[in-house]
């Protein structure tokens, strides 16, 4: 689905950080279903750069999971 092509986010957050951009979408595929876009924004060597993934809804638990198994390996 190009950027043209997408439908208006059903929700959307940006979390801005010193270096770096985060943009967090849920949106709608065109059958119904829904997913969530993490981008992440950034200049590098005066161009910006964006990394996206995409996670669809019947794939949320196991990534939630993941990350909360990760999020103490992060702390101090």
């Amino acid at each position: 689905m190009s950027e043209q092509t997408q439908k208006e986010a059903i929700f959307s957050r940006m979390v801005k950080t010193r270096s770096r951009t985060y943009f967090i979408d849920v949106r709608e595929t065109s059958k119904g279903g829904k997913y969530l876009t993490i981008c992440e924004s950034r200049k590098v060597d005066g161009e910006w750069q964006k990394n996206r993934i995409m996670v669809f809804d019947n794939d949320i638990p196991n990534f939630f999971q993941a990350l909360k198994e990760a999020a103490p390996s992060l702390k101090e």
